[in-house]
């Protein structure tokens, strides 16, 4: 059955979640399943594109660091044309698609031709990371605030804009993304700002697909540990702060 809300020339920006096809949400599992093209990122591939109708065309167009991949402008093109066709487009991308996916430039494109289009929320590979470890990422009094960053610029290297005031908040739970290789030097600087080294930390890697790791520490012993045996090729995030164990 055709589905109105998803009309021939429609773009549907549809967030994947960490990778556990159980965490799509409804609305995302619809639109896949209705879509004529499916142009996903490979962090939002594997089972969840079994939701994928049958008459669906699936396209990769993810990008990863260190790997050969897909130009932003190719992807923008790519889901334009497909709109411009009068193809019902699903462009599927991990976690939440608003944090730190690179929605903006492709509504941007959207918007300047013209065509329709939405935006589908879904599990952030943060929540799913907390959940699998059996913590919250707030409490009265103790993390009173949760912030996303990034843990690399456009050259993949630490920023150099960091608000480091904010980072080293005792009573903040961050949550690093794409920080892996960045991370030793992260921890130094938040260490020189005030953080205390043993500030509980937990690296997650491959959230919710069959091979995640979680491995708890401190800010300073996960550093060491990056360190010494650099990032896996598994994606992952750091989380710290007052809440980055289980009580």
């Amino acid at each position: 059955m055709s589905d109105p809300s998803f009309p021939p020339g429609f773009v549907s920006l549809v967030s994947a979640g960490p990778g556990d096809p159980d965490l799509l949400t409804l609305k995302a599992a619809r639109r896949l399943a209705h879509a004529d093209v499916v142009l996903f990122d490979d962090l939002a591939s594997g089972p969840v594109l079994d939701h994928a109708g049958p008459q669906a065309d699936l396209i990769a167009v993810g990008k990863r660091a260190g790997r050969p991949s897909a130009k932003q402008d190719a992807v923008n093109a790519l889901v334009v044309q497909h709109a411009q066709a009068g193809r019902r487009v699903v462009r599927l991308k991990s976690g939440d698609s608003g944090i730190f996916g690179r929605l903006e430039e492709e509504l941007v494109a959207l918007t300047a031709a013209g065509i329709p289009w939405e935006i589908v929320p879904g599990v952030t590979s943060a929540s799913a990371a907390a959940a699998a470890m059996g913590m919250p990422l707030t409490r009265r009094l103790t993390a009173r605030r949760v912030q996303f960053v990034t843990g690399a610029d456009i050259t993949g290297q630490l920023p150099g804009d960091i608000n480091w005031a904010a980072l080293a908040d005792p009573l903040t739970t961050t949550v690093v993304f794409m920080g892996q290789r960045s991370f030793p030097k992260m921890a130094q600087g938040l260490i020189d700002h005030g953080l205390p080294p043993d500030t509980p930390a937990l690296l997650a890697e491959a959230v919710g697909h069959p091979g995640q790791r979680l491995l708890p520490g401190t800010v300073a012993s996960l550093a060491d540990l990056l360190s010494r045996d650099g990032p896996a090729s598994q994606p992952g995030l750091i989380l710290y702060g007052p809440l980055a164990l289980p009580a």
